[in-house]
């Protein structure tokens, strides 16, 4: 693959000058990665994003580089069949794409890659392999594709730790190995999104990679939180590092929490002073209704954490009024009783005993009392118990802990929600779309178009914005410092570097 050295020269020199890293994202989502970007003091030039809805709340919420384009700016578009040259053509940047993108981004699809995902398309196809067949896997040949178009000065790609072992094949390394020959120096980890921030425990692989004449490696950034892995995210960390050479790697170690930093953010400081919502039972009709740009107060004004001040006041999307959206959730209400009764921080098989204990005080309360393998009988039950056998789905529910951090939000919430059930019992129910999207740390005027389930998918398939902020600050220094290990002829020396 081409390597334009003079192309990326000058780039970095208007960098060094002063200039904001101008970044293309591919399959953007909605915007996690590009608000986290934009934090760090990066331009969001252009993007690409397949899923229509999705492409439509990234263009309600940041701008396009020309007005004139903004119907452009907005379509969505399949990084397959687009090109890097027409997409600057079609929204106003010419044609000159070697000199308009400094950053090439990419939340690549992790359906395939996924454990969850790869069961999903066995199941759906009956094909052993079908995650290897699925056109997603190989998305990231068509970015690197991208990659030699733009000649960008550094890449930045987010996956889920399982693209380690994709089959057999670590696909991270065969990415850096390929943008080693375009003249790169690529590293990849893992991180954890509740050491930066957010109230979540997500755990990524990020894959970073800067023109070798820097003669710098990439860095990944520091822990501002601590927080120890629950058991089952850390025994997925050691499986997904198996699958790392152990010679020769382009690995980078995991940046660990350094002693006396804060705790991460728990789920009450994330969520306690959004709205009390209970419409849900109590008038059904009202929820119905409710669509979810429709705005309520707050339910608190005063006392406010700093993590609830910085989703009401992040930059560019401040809060001008007292109130925000996204308060609808699903009408589950078999389920609203065990909601209630279900202990903080239970799963699916505590559920499944609390709606055994509901079922059996609604026998007692019967007069008469069904008797079992009648139709009355079975009717109270299917109206009282879950259907599913908790030996199979243990993890299919669980109810927030208010003192930790949220397990990891998903794009199976577009489904259901019942992985994320609202830890105030009083309330019997599972998050709001507002809740789910500070739980991934969007800002309160953060916008989602479609409707409820629409935004409950476009929340979880996103990266949390800070930490994308965290990320982008720190490629954002390695752009523009000083060089520690050149060769005589300015190439980083990857001898020196393994040294």
């Amino acid at each position: 693959m081409k390597l334009d050295a003079a192309a990326r020269a000058t780039k970095l020199e208007r960098l060094r000058d002063g200039g904001a890293p101008r970044v293309l994202e591919l399959c953007s989502g909605c915007g996690g990665m590009s608000l986290g970007l934009a934090a760090a003091g990066f331009e969001l030039l252009a993007h690409v994003e397949f899923d229509a809805t999705a492409a439509a709340s990234y263009a309600l919420n940041f701008r396009p580089p020309s007005e004139d384009h903004r119907a452009a700016w907005a379509a969505p578009r399949d990084m397959v069949l687009s090109d890097p040259a027409s997409l600057a053509r079609e929204i106003g940047l010419g044609d000159d794409i070697c000199q308009r993108f400094d950053v090439l981004a990419a939340g690549l699809p992790c359906q395939a890659f996924a454990r969850i995902g790869r069961s999903k398309l066995r199941s759906v196809s009956g094909d052993e392999e079908a995650f290897k067949n699925d056109p997603r896997a190989q998305l990231y040949r068509r970015f690197l594709q991208y990659a030699e178009a733009v000649q960008p000065v550094a890449i930045v790609i987010e996956n889920v730790p399982d693209i380690l072992n994709h089959g057999g094949h670590n696909v991270p390394e065969e990415i850096c190995g390929t943008l080693e020959e375009m003249g790169y120096v690529a590293r990849y980890t893992l991180l954890n999104a509740a050491y930066y921030g957010v109230p979540q425990m997500r755990e990524r692989l990020f894959l970073v990679a800067i023109d070798r004449s820097l003669g710098v490696e990439p860095s990944f950034p520091q822990p501002t939180h601590s927080a120890k892995l629950p058991s089952g995210y850390a025994a997925a960390r050691m499986v997904a590092l198996r699958h790392v050479p152990a010679e020769g790697s382009h690995f980078a170690a995991i940046p660990a929490p350094a002693s006396g930093l804060p705790g991460a953010i728990t789920v009450k400081a994330a969520l306690s002073d959004l709205p009390r919502v209970r419409e849900h039972f109590r008038d059904p009709v009202v929820m119905r209704r409710r669509k979810v740009m429709d705005h309520l107060p707050y339910a608190s004004f005063s006392d406010l954490t700093d993590y609830a001040k910085l989703m009401r006041n992040w930059t560019g999307f401040q809060k001008s009024h007292a109130s925000t959206d996204g308060h609808v959730v699903r009408l589950t209400p078999r389920d609203f009783p065990i909601f209630r009764r279900m202990d903080q921080g239970g799963d699916y098989p505590h559920a499944c005993e609390v709606a055994a204990q509901i079922f059996k005080e609604k026998l007692a309360a019967q007069k008469p009392r069904p008797v079992r393998g009648t139709p009355a009988y079975d009717a109270l039950k299917a109206s009282t118990v879950p259907p599913y056998d908790p030996g199979k789905f243990p993890n299919k529910w669980w109810k927030l802990d208010p003192g930790m951090p949220s397990r990891t939000l998903t794009a199976h919430m577009g489904k259901d929600t019942y992985s994320h059930i609202h830890w105030d019992g009083s309330q019997k129910r599972t998050v709001t779309v507002r809740e789910a999207a500070r739980l991934q740390s969007f800002p309160d005027g953060f916008r989602f178009a479609g409707a409820m389930n629409a935004a409950f998918r476009q929340i979880g398939n996103a990266v949390p914005p800070l930490l994308a902020q965290a990320v982008g600050a720190s490629l954002r220094k390695d752009l523009v410092r000083l060089p520690h290990a050149v060769q005589q002829d300015g190439a980083r020396s990857l001898e020196s570097d393994a040294a």
